[in-house]
């Protein structure tokens, strides 16, 4: 899957120091921007899909959009954070596609870099660090506005000490998704570049030069889904991110997302998520 630097556009939301004293334990954390952590004191746990991970001194942390944690602090711990998302009207995200390492060791400049986000940042400080107070949709979308209405030199700035962070990751990431065949290779990048149009299974196939059928069987054994039940499930993450960071009407979302059918879209949407659009939009306020 071809990517380049021209598709990553890293949006930061809030950065800052937080000093916590076992008071850093919250559970079934899930949010639509992805977290970045620099730790400079004490210790403390997050739980993760994949496992318990010690966050220890002197090492940065991952943890993807939409990915369900709980953090454990029983005693001293001191960490700057970084919280970032991409403008969802591009087509491809770079953040999602790629898996990145949890926990690398953090580079001689990345301490100095993150003072520096914070010090050009600090109305995107956090006032309190329960998600609830901030993982929020009025939070997200005063952040967001803030974000649009910064100096353009600060934005820069801020642009690429985030692309710095991220590289590091980036270093040790690996694709997602890897197709064997060439085919299903177009097939997806096809899908991601055209999530706000109708993805039409038949067009998918022609261009693969695979009749229908074969095509569904082919995607499905090198995927492991379908093509329309990995379509649905990308578009409805495209939504979740347009729910909480975005005042659009969820009528206007399913439009821009390529459903005609309105009524369709949240049933869809609640069969991915378990909640409908409107739920989902009304836990964050």
């Amino acid at each position: 899957m071809s990517l380049s630097i021209d598709q990553l556009h890293p949006l930061v939301l809030n950065v800052g120091l937080a000093i916590h004293h076992a008071d850093w334990n919250w559970k079934n954390v899930s949010s639509p921007f992805t977290r970045l952590y620099y730790v400079t004191e004490g210790s403390a746990q997050i739980e993760l899909p994949t496992g318990t991970y010690l966050l220890k001194p002197q090492y940065m942390y991952f943890i993807p959009a939409f990915t369900p944690h709980s953090y454990i602090c029983n005693g001293y711990f001191c960490h700057y954070y970084l919280h970032i998302y991409e403008e969802h009207q591009q087509g491809n995200s770079f953040l999602e596609e790629w898996d990145f390492p949890v926990e690398i060791p953090a580079g001689g400049l990345d301490l100095a870099l993150i003072k520096r986000l914070c010090d050009i940042n600090p109305h995107m400080r956090l006032q309190k660090s329960d998600p609830l107070t901030y993982d929020n949709n009025p939070t997200l979308l005063q952040n967001v506005l803030r974000n649009k209405q910064r100096a353009f030199y600060d934005k820069v700035e801020s642009r690429g000490i985030v692309y710095q962070l991220l590289s590091h990751f980036m270093k040790r990431a690996q694709e997602k998704i890897k197709s064997r065949d060439e085919r299903i290779e177009k097939a997806l990048s096809y899908i991601h570049s055209h999530l706000y149009e109708n993805i039409n299974l038949d067009m998918l196939a022609e261009q693969a030069y695979l009749s229908k059928d074969h095509f569904i069987r082919l995607f499905k054994q090198e995927i492991g889904t379908t093509p329309l039940q990995y379509i649905n499930r990308k578009k409805i993450e495209k939504a979740q991110l347009i729910l909480v960071t975005d005042n659009m009407s969820i009528k206007n979302i399913a439009f821009t997302l390529g459903f005609d059918d309105h009524p369709y879209f949240n049933r869809l949407f609640k069969k991915i998520t378990g909640t409908t659009p409107q739920e989902y939009r009304r836990s964050y306020h």
